[in-house]
């Protein structure tokens, strides 16, 4: 997850339009789901090479910037605003990625949904 995030962001600074992420996995695929949800990027393609596969992005230039927290740290419902406060710039602005027994979904979802999880990344 750590290095198909970072080589996204890589491209997105450099101004390509699309990215070709490899291997693929489900938790890759809900992650660019969500930012696709959000509109920080346009659409992806899953790409079977009868290996790992692999993913193409394409990019709309919206990523700022995103990130992996590579160890999944535990965030009950009341500690979700501490995490936003310390990984995003504003609070109208960027998303926390968990992952939940209800799914992977945005920070925003998980309060809705009034449940808590692990924390997988996040993106502005």
């Amino acid at each position: 997850v750590v290095s198909t995030q970072s080589t996204g962001y890589n491209a997105g600074k450099r101004g390509k339009r699309q990215v070709l992420l490899r291997p693929s996995s489900k938790v890759i695929i809900k992650f660019l789901t969500v930012m696709m949800n959000h509109g920080y990027i346009e659409e992806f393609e899953l790409v079977d090479d009868h290996r790992a596969g692999m993913i193409v992005v394409h990019l709309n230039g919206r990523l700022n910037k995103c990130g992996v927290i590579s160890s999944r740290f535990d965030v009950c419902i009341g500690d979700i605003e501490k995490w936003t406060t310390n990984l995003l710039p504003s609070r109208q602005f960027g998303y926390l990625v968990l992952t939940t027994s209800s799914g992977i979904m945005d920070h925003d979802e998980a309060r809705r949904k009034h449940t808590g999880g692990k924390v997988l990344g996040f993106f502005y």
